[in-house]
């Protein structure tokens, strides 16, 4: 058994889950993996909880995909959160008779999160229950700085537009999901129809333009994604924009998900419609020609941007 919140099912969660298969196929026992479905802290302190890496639909999907033979989701209501570090270790001792527990080396539990995995060892040591501490991956990123992989450590990387180093503890690209809903049409009045996503309690990385996929009825269409403000229009309202190339509909009320593959450039204001027209067309020109040159071969030569490179000044629109 794995216990946690999972936010990301990022590589130290995906260690995490390995080791619990290698052990449930070691014992021929049942993997199971048991998360809090919302995050623990929305209802502990809603306003220290961090804005998601998965949302819930999907974190539940990337689990199942892990190979466990049981997804265990709780609801942190009352009755949970009460429940005090020894009732914890009760229940998992003499009321499921787990195996082998597996955590990694910052897991807590218990009310006032008292509990930690030093404790479990301790009570551990004599019973049939095994605790295994997983240590934590450690991931090489794009600027040669190697980075312990945690959820808050992708949340700092998103924020800064690093999406490809992102990408690398995750496992995977960053997906935002959302609904699809009307925005000012400011692309489609330039030629550029875009999906605006509404990503509620999600992560949105920092502002920028971003290249992009999105996967829509088993079509893939390359996206340049803006993330920021409109101020060439005077508007102030931060949007995540997707405009699908080649693709022709109407997504109006649909929930979609858009991959951020990479930053291409910080968003910045520019002197009236002409402008702006001729840098979106060189955006689109730019992620078609590495879609098809092989797009995850050009992420991993193509440039980054500094911490200081994402500003507030600009979209596409």
């Amino acid at each position: 058994m794995a216990v946690g919140n999972f936010d990301g099912v990022h590589l130290g969660h995906q260690r995490i889950f390995q080791t619990a298969r290698e052990l449930a196929e070691a014992r021929n026992a049942d993997l199971v993996l048991v998360t809090f479905e919302p995050h623990t802290l929305s209802v502990l302190r809603p306003e220290a909880a961090p804005p998601r890496l998965t949302p819930g639909e999907i974190k539940l999907q990337l689990l199942e995909s892990q190979g466990a033979d049981y997804l265990v989701i709780l609801t942190p209501d009352k009755q949970v959160l009460d429940l005090t570090a020894e009732d914890f270790w009760v229940i998992l001792r003499d009321k499921i008779a787990v195996a082998d527990l597996v955590e990694g080396a910052s897991f807590r539990f218990g009310r006032g999160a008292k509990g930690n995995v030093e404790l479990l060892q301790q009570w551990s040591a004599g019973t049939p229950l095994q605790v295994h501490v997983v240590e934590s991956v450690q991931a090489p990123l794009l600027d040669m700085q190697v980075t312990p992989v945690s959820s808050s450590v992708i949340r700092f990387l998103l924020s800064y537009g690093r999406v490809r180093d992102a990408a690398i503890c995750l496992g995977r690209s960053y997906l935002l999901r959302g609904e699809v809903v009307k925005g000012y049409a400011r692309g489609k009045s330039l030629g550029f129809p875009t999906a605006n996503l509404q990503c509620d309690g999600q992560l949105v990385p920092g502002d920028g333009v971003y290249a992009g996929r999105c996967v829509l009825e088993g079509k893939t269409y390359s996206a340049a994604i803006s993330i920021g403000t409109m101020p060439t229009f005077g508007e102030n309202q931060r949007q995540v924009e997707a405009h699908l190339i080649g693709f022709d509909g109407d997504l109006y009320g649909k929930t979609i998900g858009v991959e951020l593959l990479d930053w291409m450039r910080e968003q910045r204001t520019f002197l009236g419609v002409e402008p702006l027209k001729v840098q979106i067309h060189r955006d689109i020109e730019q992620i078609v020609a590495e879609a098809g040159r092989n797009f995850t071969r050009a992420i991993a030569s193509a440039s980054m941007p500094g911490d200081a490179a994402i500003s507030n000044t600009g979209g596409f629109a």
